[in-house]
C-alpha cells in the first residue's frame, strides 16, 4: 500500500509540474502574438528625432532604427514629441522600434515595449519583446525584459525609453 501510494504522488508531481510547466509556456506564446499583434494596428506616430531611418547612438545593440508610438503613448509626449522627464507612460502605451540592416535596408526585427505593470510576463512595468517581421519572437515577453531592463534603466531614460535623450 506504501508503494502505490509513494508511486502516486510522484505521478501526481510529475504531471503537475509538466502541466505548471506547460501553462507558462503557452503564456508567453499567447502574450507574443498579442504584443506581436499591436505592431500592425494603425494610429502609430513616429517618434520626430527619428522621422526617417537613423543609425542606433552609444552602444545601442539595435543598429539602424526608426521608433514610433502608439496614440495611449503618443498623448503622453508634450509639443516637443518627447515624454517629458519625471512622467511615465501610461498603462497601455505600446512603444515599437523597427530594426533595419542599414540606413536605406530593408527592416530586420522589432523591438517592442507596451507598459502593462499588471501583466504577468512584465519586467518593471512593460513587456519586453523583439519579432522578426514575420512575427517570429527572437526574445520573448516571458523573459520579462531580462536583457533589455539593466540599459533602458541608465542613464537618460524617460520610463525605461533611452531615445528621447539620444536622439
Amino acid at each position: 500500500m506504501k508503494r502505490y501510494v509513494t508511486v502516486a504522488i510522484t505521478v501526481f508531481l510529475f504531471i503537475s509540474f509538466s502541466q505548471s510547466c506547460k501553462k507558462k509556456d503557452e503564456v508567453s506564446i499567447d502574450d507574443d502574438n498579442a504584443l506581436f499583434a499591436l505592431i500592425g494596428q494603425s494610429g502609430y506616430t513616429y517618434y520626430v528625432g527619428t522621422p526617417g531611418i537613423t543609425a542606433g547612438v552609444g552602444n545601442s545593440p539595435h543598429g539602424f532604427e526608426r521608433v514610433r508610438f502608439n496614440a495611449t503613448a503618443k498623448a503622453a509626449l508634450d509639443t516637443t514629441g518627447k515624454l517629458p522627464s519625471g512622467s511615465s507612460f501610461p498603462t497601455g502605451s505600446v512603444i515599437v522600434k523597427e530594426i533595419y540592416t542599414s540606413a536605406t535596408g530593408s527592416l530586420n526585427l522589432y523591438a517592442v515595449m507596451k507598459k502593462d505593470p499588471s501583466s504577468s510576463v512584465s519586467g518593471s512595468g512593460y513587456q519586453w519583446a523583439e519579432f522578426t517581421p514575420d512575427g517570429s519572437a527572437t526574445f520573448s515577453t516571458g523573459k520579462k525584459g531580462n536583457g533589455c531592463i539593466s540599459c533602458h534603466s541608465g542613464s537618460g531614460n524617460r520610463d525605461l525609453v533611452r531615445t528621447f535623450d539620444l536622439h
